[in-house]
């Protein structure tokens, strides 16, 4: 994986192994993902340079819980991830699975 996508891909997987041990990490059709218990991706991370676009994707899916009212974001742009973006991160991961932000 070419930077800023490795790097991203690597603080990603800190921060959701840090706040969710209980994502397992997979591959989702070739980027990489975290899945809950019953194999279902709660999110993943689709690199800028494989769609050769401006920024990084990291997506939610259905099993995620990250609803709020009738719309909300499922996706993110990433460029570079500072230390704050890294805990608003930590903060959706933990919403995803259905826990409590710090």
């Amino acid at each position: 994986m070419d930077e800023p996508d490795r790097t991203n891909t690597e603080r990603i997987h800190a921060v959701v192994t840090r706040v969710a041990p209980s994502l397992v990490p997979r591959l989702y059709y070739g980027s990489p993902g975290y899945a809950d218990g019953t194999g279902k991706i709660v999110l993943f991370y689709q690199e800028r340079a494989k769609f050769k676009a401006r920024y990084g994707n990291l997506a939610f899916f259905g099993a995620a819980q990250l609803d709020e009212g009738s719309m909300w974001p499922t996706s993110f742009a990433i460029t570079e991830i500072s230390p704050s973006d890294e805990e608003k991160i930590a903060e959706l991961v933990l919403k995803a699975v259905g826990g409590i932000a710090p």
